[in-house]
């Protein structure tokens, strides 16, 4: 689709906007740990977001079985990976800073890690979750 990096972004503001709200609601009204808030937030967004793009996006005749399988993969590994690299980042770097308390620490953590995992998931939907190629070697497989 020739418009999928624009049409994912816009997906990616709807369920980020939702998926953020609810990080911040479970980590700052609720007191819940970063883990578990962003954790349950990301899985808000994820549902919202595999809706989207399996149409919206990329325009997917994958089996909506296989596509779903795929899409927990890609978003479990993107979670574990962008979350974990940006607490690490952010404690890392602004750990000696006595300017910023552990709140402000943890909700930037958040949005690098949203960053993170924007870019990481764009490219393992197109590529390995609503891949057209994907389709086509399945059909060029004989039964």
């Amino acid at each position: 689709m020739k418009y999928s990096f624009v049409r994912f972004i816009l997906v990616g503001i709807v369920n980020t906007i939702v998926g953020l709200s609810f990080m911040y609601l479970f980590l700052d009204a609720l007191g819940l740990s970063y883990w578990i808030s962003t954790f349950c937030g990301n899985s808000i967004g994820a549902c919202v977001s595999y809706l989207l793009n399996r149409k919206f996006t990329f325009n997917s005749d994958n089996s909506v079985t296989k596509s779903v399988f795929r899409f927990i993969i890609v978003i479990l590994a993107c979670y574990f990976i962008s979350y974990d690299l940006a607490k690490n980042l952010v404690v890392g770097l602004l750990n000696s800073n006595s300017f910023f308390t552990e709140n402000v620490k943890t909700d930037l953590a958040v949005l690098v890690g949203t960053g993170l995992y924007t870019i990481l998931n764009y490219f393992g939907q197109k590529f390995f979750v609503f891949s057209k190629w994907s389709i086509k070697v399945k059909n060029e497989i004989p039964e």
